[in-house]
C-alpha cells in the first residue's frame, strides 16, 4: 500500500484501489483519509508554513528549483505513473511533466519581483504619507486535483501557491493517488528541512469535503460546476476563498482565409488527444461555410489515421473515467438522432473503454453536444455564415474557458479573439496559451472564476496588506477633533476646485 508522503493513518483505516483504465488490473491500494487524517496534514502544514514563510524569497526559490531538478530526474517514473493512472500514452505524460517543471521554474523564479513590496503614489492631502503594499502568504492551501491531467493541472495552484510561501494540503482524484503520492515524496527528498510543506491526502468525496471543512485559507478546486457548486458551498460556511476550474466547451472560429490543412491539424490535435480529456480542448468549430467542407474533408482524413488503444503507436488510449462513456454516447447519438452528419464515426465508435474519433458536423446548436462538455475524442464541425455568426455562437454557451482562431493574419485573428468571451483565446494554434507561464489561466460563467499560472496566479494565493506611514505632520490635518472648521471648510473649497477641473 502506498503511504509515503500521506497522514498517519489509523491501524484499520479504510482502503481503496485504483485500477488500470486499460484493463481494470489493479495499480495499488491507497488509504482512504478522513477528517482526523485530514486535520493532522493541516495542523503538520501550518507548522512547517510558517518556518517557510520566513525564509528569504531567495532561499524559497532556491528550494523550488531544487524540487524542479528533482522532477525532472524522475521524469521517466512520474510520467509512467500518469500513464499508468490515466491510462494516456507515455510520451502524451512525458508532456505533461515538461509544461509543469516550465511553470514551477517561472513561478519558482518571479514569485519575488511580483510579490515584493512596493510603493504607490498617495494624493493631495496625503501627501504627508509614505504608502506602500505587499502580498503576504495565506498559510495554508487546500487543493483538489482533476483526474485529467493529475500533475500539470494542480501544480497550477500547488506550484504557485508555495511560491508565494504558502504549504499546501493536496488531494489527488481517486483516479489518480499515485501521482500526487509520488509529487509530495519527491519534493520531501528534495527539501528534506521543510518536509511536510507539501502533503497529500487520498481518498474520493469524502476526504475533499473534509478538506474543504478543514479550515484551510484558500481551497483551489478543478472539477464540474455541479461539484464545485457543492464544494464552495461548504466554504461559504467558513468563507473560504474559493478558486475554481470547472472545465469547458471550447470553440474554435476558422476563417475564409485561414490556412485550413494548419487548421485541421490542430483541430484534431485539440479535440483528440487525451481521448479528449481536456478541459480547454476543442468541442466546437465554427468555419465559415465557404471553406467547411474543405476543412471537414481534412480533419476526417487526418483523425481516421489515428489508432486508439493501449499500444506503443496508439494516438490516445482508454477512457480514465468510466461514466464518461455514456456521456460521449448520449451526446453522439443525440445529434445523429436530431439530423448531425457523421462524416467519421458515430454511436458505434463507443466501445468501452475505448471511444474511436467521431466528427460530426451541422449538429443542432440545442444538442447536449454543443451546449454540455462532452470531454471525450469528438468533435463538431458547424458551418457559420460568417465571422461575425461564429463569434456569437462560440459565445453562446455558458461556458468560458478557452477558445481558438485560425486565419490568414496574426493581427485580424487577435481583433476576433477581443470579442470572444473565453478567458484564454490562441490564434493560429489550439492551447497555445497553456504553456506560456507568464500567461493566467482560468474562465467565467460554468468554467468557474478564479487564476492560476502568471502574475495573477501568485498574487491569487497571497493577501494583500497596504501600510501607510506618515512622513511629517500635514498642513491640515483633517484626522483630528481639534481640526478648526475654518480650516476644514478651506480644504474642502480647495478640493472642489481641484475636482471639478477636467
Amino acid at each position: 500500500m502506498t503511504t509515503h508522503n500521506t497522514p498517519a493513518a489509523a491501524p484499520h483505516t479504510a482502503t481503496f484501489t485504483t485500477r488500470s483504465p486499460a484493463t481494470g488490473e489493479p495499480i495499488a491500494e491507497h488509504p482512504m483519509n478522513g477528517p482526523e487524517e485530514v486535520s493532522r496534514a493541516i495542523d503538520r502544514a501550518r507548522t512547517v508554513q510558517a518556518g517557510w514563510a520566513a525564509l528569504p524569497a531567495s532561499r524559497r526559490r532556491d528550494h523550488l528549483l531544487r524540487w524542479k531538478k528533482a522532477l525532472a530526474t524522475g521524469l521517466d517514473t512520474v510520467a509512467r505513473t500518469i500513464a499508468e493512472e490515466t491510462g494516456k500514452p507515455v510520451g502524451d505524460a512525458e508532456l505533461e511533466v515538461v509544461l509543469t517543471l516550465e511553470h514551477l521554474g517561472w513561478a519558482a523564479r518571479n514569485a519575488e519581483r511580483v510579490l515584493r513590496r512596493r510603493k504607490v503614489g498617495t494624493g493631495l492631502f496625503t501627501v504627508h504619507q509614505r504608502a506602500s503594499l505587499v502580498h503576504r502568504p495565506l498559510g495554508v492551501v487546500g487543493v483538489i486535483g482533476p483526474w485529467n491531467y493529475p500533475l500539470y493541472t494542480p501544480m497550477g495552484s500547488i506550484g504557485y501557491a508555495l511560491a508565494a510561501g504558502n504549504a499546501v494540503v493536496f488531494k489527488p482524484s481517486e483516479l489518480t493517488p499515485g501521482t500526487g503520492v509520488l509529487l509530495a515524496g519527491l519534493f520531501d527528498a528534495a527539501v528534506p528541512e521543510h518536509a511536510g510543506l507539501l502533503t497529500t491526502v487520498t481518498g474520493a468525496a469524502a476526504t475533499g469535503e473534509a478538506l474543504a471543512r478543514s479550515g484551510v485559507d484558500k481551497l483551489a478546486f478543478t472539477g464540474s460546476p455541479g461539484t464545485a457548486r457543492k464544494v464552495m458551498a461548504v466554504c461559504a460556511q467558513t468563507l473560504t476563498p474559493f478558486l475554481a476550474e470547472c472545465g469547458g466547451k471550447d470553440a474554435v472560429i476558422v476563417t475564409a482565409d485561414a490556412d485550413l490543412p494548419a487548421a485541421a491539424d490542430a483541430i484534431v490535435w485539440g479535440a483528440l488527444s487525451n481521448s479528449g480529456q481536456t478541459c480547454a480542448g476543442v468541442e466546437r468549430v465554427y468555419a465559415v461555410r465557404e471553406i467547411h467542407a474543405e476543412l471537414c474533408r481534412l480533419v476526417v482524413g487526418k483523425a481516421q489515421a489515428l489508432r486508439t488503444g493501449d499500444t506503443a503507436d496508439a494516438a490516445y488510449g482508454p477512457m480514465t473515467l468510466p461514466g464518461q462513456v455514456a456521456i460521449v454516447e448520449r451526446h453522439v447519438t443525440g445529434a445523429v438522432s436530431a439530423g448531425a452528419r457523421a462524416l467519421l464515426g458515430g454511436p458505434e465508435s463507443v466501445r468501452a473503454p475505448y471511444v474511436t474519433p467521431v466528427v460530426l458536423a451541422d449538429v443542432p446548436e440545442d444538442q447536449a453536444a454543443m451546449t454540455e462538455e462532452t470531454f471525450g475524442p469528438v468533435v463538431a464541425i458547424n458551418p457559420v455564415a460568417d465571422v461575425d455568426e461564429a463569434v456569437e455562437r462560440a459565445n453562446a454557451s455558458r461556458y468560458a474557458l478557452g477558445a481558438a482562431v485560425f486565419c490568414r493574419g496574426g493581427r485580424e485573428g487577435a481583433a476576433i479573439a477581443a470579442r470572444l468571451r473565453a478567458g484564454a483565446v490562441s490564434v493560429n494554434s489550439v492551447l497555445g496559451f497553456a504553456a506560456v507561464p507568464a500567461l493566467p489561466f482560468g474562465g467565467s460563467r460554468d468554467s468557474g472564476f478564479g487564476r492560476i499560472h502568471g502574475e495573477e496566479g501568485l498574487r491569487g494565493f497571497t493577501s494583500v496588506q497596504s501600510t501607510t506611514v506618515q512622513r511629517f505632520t500635514p498642513p491640515i490635518a483633517l484626522t483630528s477633533f481639534d481640526v478648526p472648521a475654518a480650516t476644514r471648510e478651506r480644504a474642502v473649497r480647495l478640493a472642489r476646485a481641484l475636482h471639478r477641473r477636467r
